[in-house]
């Protein structure tokens, strides 16, 4: 029986030798069952791995906590994050100003030059402010006669308007409201005759459209020199100059600043109701300070009713040229006068509004 029988160690040589025993088999006998250690199994249990899903994450876990600046080596409180930058407030959209239409500086130089001319011929010779008035008679059928042919192709014979118009305006001075009629009557007559000198296709068509002009230029135009041969006939007309401009200042102030309302929009969307009721308004108070100290025998609530009807005249006045200038397919009738557009521009409302101050002025005080 050899030594190892007896359970003792094997030497160190034993191991290094060839003749020792394969890796992991250990000697059997008495000796090593005295030392109560559990018998080694062949085989054993591997350890377990963490799951493949997490593992990302379990070792980005492990090596922030391995390395400085991971959990273990942070400070106590965590910091908080960065706060965001305050939202900035949108910026609200600035309402759109209001603008006028027109220069307004080039309108109201002409507007003050063509009423220093108004003025002095209307307060130094009676005779010069009614060729005033004829001037602006023959511009006026022109521009409208020159916007019938382009626009409609309307040809209203101007040769005999013009000679006629002037001549009405000179009647109605002379011989009051029959010279006028006799004059409107003759021009009316021109016109057919003048006409049958050309072709008979549109006959029909160009005679009416020419003695609607007569009508409308010259013969409303004549009761501004009807009005003037008052004895206070040159305060009556300017009583109605001022009065129309006073009302188409009111209804543009009040418009142009609170108007929301349209008046009429298929006609003219720029004009409001609320510029009507300022028409109307400055125009009132206007009239009853003039028929208190400039129209004789007048009194304030005469001056109350001429201007309301002098702003409700004006304002048709301004919606029928309107109406014919949209039918024409035009903004202005002309553009003779800066800031104005044409003659016609400016004599829309005064036109119908001269009948009107007539008539009142001779219900109220008389022809003079």
């Amino acid at each position: 029986m050899n030594d190892s029988s007896w359970g003792a160690p094997p030497s160190p040589e034993y191991w290094g030798t060839p003749e020792g025993p394969s890796q992991g088999a250990f000697p059997a006998g008495p000796a090593y069952d005295a030392y109560d250690a559990p018998p080694v199994s062949r085989t054993q249990q591997m350890p377990v791995l963490p799951d493949a899903g997490s593992g990302a994450e379990d070792r980005e876990r492990d090596l922030g906590a391995a390395l400085p600046g991971g959990p273990d080596f942070r400070d106590e409180t965590p910091q908080e994050p960065m706060a965001s930058p305050p939202p900035v407030p949108p910026v609200p959209a600035q309402p759109e100003k209001k603008k006028a239409g027109r220069d307004l500086r080039a309108a109201i130089g002409v507007g003050v030059g063509l009423g220093v001319v108004i003025l002095a011929s209307l307060f130094i010779v009676k005779a010069v402010f009614v060729g005033v008035i004829a001037v602006a008679v023959v511009v006026g059928l022109w521009e409208l006669t020159s916007r019938l042919e382009e626009r409609k192709q309307i040809k209203a014979p101007l040769v005999p308007l013009a000679v006629g118009g002037a001549a009405m305006v000179v009647a109605g001075y002379v011989s009051g409201a029959e010279g006028a009629w006799v004059a409107m009557a003759l021009t009316s007559l021109a016109v057919l005759v003048w006409r049958m000198t050309e072709p008979p296709e549109n006959y029909l068509r160009d005679v009416t459209a020419g003695v609607f002009a007569a009508f409308y230029v010259p013969f409303l135009a004549t009761f501004v020199a009807m009005l003037l041969t008052a004895d206070d006939g040159p305060w009556r007309v300017f009583v109605f100059l001022l009065l129309t401009v006073v009302s188409d200042t009111g209804a543009y102030a009040v418009g142009w600043r609170f108007g929301k309302h349209k008046l009429a929009p298929r006609i003219s969307p720029g004009k409001t109701r609320e510029g009507l009721f300022g028409a109307v308004s400055f125009a009132m108070v206007a009239g009853a300070l003039c028929m208190q100290f400039l129209i004789d025998d007048g009194t304030w609530w005469q001056g109350l009713l001429l201007g309301l009807a002098v702003a409700c005249s004006a304002t048709l006045g301004d919606l029928g040229e309107s109406m014919i200038k949209r039918d024409l397919g035009i903004k202005d009738m002309g553009t003779l006068l800066p800031g104005h557009g044409g003659i016609m521009d400016r004599l829309d409302s005064l036109l119908p509004t001269a009948p009107v101050v007539w008539l009142l002025l001779v219900l109220f005080v008389g022809s003079g």
